[in-house]
């Protein structure tokens, strides 16, 4: 991910290609070292290709990877005859329970 991170970072300066240099220089920036077959690997992927039709393609495939499970099961609740109010007690409940966090002890005192 720090290469693909430091690729885009390159991209999003200007540079259309990077390459392994402007890379590495962008990691050592950060102190982050390099592995160089992941890097080179990273770079023969993406050789030739222009980054915002990789985004655009990866951005269709990931819309149709479920994620979270708390949007379909209320869905499914309130579908179910469930009552809707669930999640509003429950923000309730968890208020009530982090006024106690201090237990009468305040940061200042």
């Amino acid at each position: 991910m720090k290469y693909v991170a430091a690729y885009l970072l390159a991209v999003t300066g200007g540079n259309a290609s990077p390459k392994a240099e402007d890379i590495k220089t962008i990691l050592g920036a950060a102190d982050v070292s390099v592995d160089e077959e992941r890097l080179s690997k990273l770079l023969a992927e993406l050789e030739g290709k222009d980054i915002n039709e990789i985004i655009a393609e990866g951005s269709k495939k990931l819309a149709s990877v479920p994620s979270g499970g708390a949007a379909p099961a209320a869905a499914a609740g309130a579908a179910a005859g469930g009552a809707t109010d669930a999640p509003a007690e429950k923000e309730k409940e968890e208020e009530k329970e982090e006024s106690d966090d201090d237990m009468g002890f305040g940061l200042f005192d």
